[in-house]
């Protein structure tokens, strides 16, 4: 899907969403095109609101504790390591998912793409890190 295609999505999920603003569906894919989109406080938004209407939504809550990643993930040396934005980059990232550091690389790219939202190499990835995330939970 290009860029064009997610912005005619967003266009009729708002449209859905003004009518029904308590579609959690909705809010949950307006959340993942934009975050395909690298716009990730409206993604975080979305999120909030599918997690608020859905308490039991345990997707939501992780993938909100994810995309808010500004800070390192638990105790491990790579936590520590993400603690110091000189390791925020996209080669770090990269280590950390072939390496199978999902959760790691997710916050990498999810920090590059706070600081540069059209950075389409950094959405790929940061897309890739959730895929490996989800097959390793399985």
């Amino acid at each position: 899907m290009g860029r064009q295609d997610f912005t005619e999505a967003l266009s009729e999920i708002d449209t859905i969403l003004r009518v029904n603003p308590k579609d959690v569906q909705c809010h949950r894919l307006a959340a993942e095109v934009y975050r395909r989109l690298g716009r990730l406080d409206d993604a975080v938004q979305h999120l909030e609101r599918a997690a608020t209407l859905d308490p039991a939504d345990r997707e939501s809550h992780t993938l909100l504790g994810l995309l808010r990643a500004e800070g390192p993930v638990g105790d491990s040396g790579v936590a520590r390591l993400l603690a110091d934005d000189m390791f925020v980059t996209d080669a770090f990232g990269t280590l950390c998912l072939d390496q199978g550091l999902a959760e790691e690389a997710s916050v990498v790219f999810t920090r590059l793409l706070r600081k540069d939202p059209d950075n389409a190499g950094a959405r790929e990835r940061l897309e890739a890190a959730l895929r490996a995330r989800s097959r390793r939970k399985g």
